[in-house]
């Protein structure tokens, strides 16, 4: 997404298993190490017991009680009651005065979305100067905004989609500023920067600055979209923000996961028809999400769309023609924009 690699520097964790502490000599027999459970599938909680010899066991989710038994048979607990993500689970054996427990973790994952691959439908000419980070169909024209990556300058920019002629352009200060997404607000442009937890409001008509706001929860600007009321921001994890559209303050977040887990690094994003598209940073993947859950719904591989050995930089660029149906997509420096069509797997 930027002018170095995005690295993940720390410890890796896998998401779709469950871990158990061993607490005395108790622990989970169910879910097991390998096992991810997925939103709708029953949660089964059981105890490695080495005696029946016991009064009772209570089960825990995230420190609430969620069955009690007094045998071994397992507890099994509806898992449409949970988010996504982590859930602490525990375990207290009962024996007289004597309490023993066990402790661990589960994570609750997304149904496996919906698969697409993709048809070329038509292609039109990319400036291959233009380091793409955020694009928007609007009536024939696009807006594209560009980051300083590759001997390039960040810059906003006013397109003819059928011959790539740049038509309007306002440059910033590279030194400064690392342009990212934007998006279109009624007779506004939107756009954000990276690390300098700023972003910018400028006339559509003339591309003049109106004022600049900051970032809060968000420590970084990468991808930026509209969906009629909130704006919707990204930042290189798995998070999406909402923001109000008239101040730019955030309002509120979602963590977006598949059926793997967490799915960071999201980039560029387009709002269509109550969905959010999102490129995956170095990843030829784009990911539809539901706004509402943050479960990723469905998935583009658009693996092969792209080859040209002088120009083979990070698919980034979504953009949708509402009323052509029409959707587009490209990279940076890509000197081809393409129209797609997705069929389904």
């Amino acid at each position: 997404m930027k002018k170095t690699k995005y690295i993940l520097l720390g410890l890796v964790l896998s998401l779709g298993a469950c871990k158990t502490q061993k607490s005395g000599k108790l622990e989970f027999a169910k879910p097991d190490a390998s096992q991810s459970i997925q939103q709708g599938d029953p949660i089964q909680l059981q105890l490695k017991f080495t005696s029946s010899d016991f009064d009772s066991v209570v089960y825990y989710i995230d420190n609430q009680v969620v069955g009690s038994k007094k045998d071994t048979v397992a507890v099994q607990v509806d898992s449409k009651n949970f988010t996504f993500g982590s859930r602490n689970i525990s375990a207290k054996l009962y024996q007289g005065a004597k309490v023993d427990s066990a402790s661990g973790l589960i994570y609750i994952v997304p149904q496996a979305p919906k698969e697409y691959g993709f048809e070329v439908v038509n292609k039109f000419l990319h400036d291959t100067t233009a380091y793409t980070q955020g694009l928007q169909y609007e009536n024939g024209m696009l807006y594209e905004s560009t980051g300083s990556g590759n001997n390039t300058i960040t810059s906003l920019r006013r397109v003819d989609l059928k011959t790539g002629k740049v038509l309007q352009k306002k440059e910033f200060d590279s030194q400064k500023y690392f342009g990212e997404g934007m998006t279109i607000v009624g007779d506004k442009i939107v756009m954000l920067t990276w690390q300098n937890m700023e972003g910018f409001v400028l006339n559509k008509s003339d591309f003049e600055l109106v004022k600049t706001f900051p970032y809060t929860n968000s420590k970084e600007g990468w991808g930026l979209t509209y969906d009629g009321k909130r704006l919707i921001k990204s930042d290189g994890s798995n998070k999406l923000y909402f923001l109000d559209a008239n101040t730019q303050a955030e309002l509120s977040s979602i963590e977006v996961y598949d059926e793997n887990g967490k799915v960071d690094a999201l980039n560029e994003l387009e709002y269509i028809d109550g969905k959010i598209y999102a490129n995956v940073y170095e990843k030829d993947i784009i990911v539809i999400i539901n706004p509402e859950t943050g479960a990723v719904e469905g998935r583009i591989n658009l693996v092969g769309i792209y080859q040209h050995a002088q120009y083979d930089n990070e698919l980034n660029g979504i953009a949708y023609d509402q009323a052509g149906k029409r959707l587009f997509i490209t990279g940076k420096l890509w000197n081809t924009l393409f129209e797609i069509k997705m069929i389904a797997r």
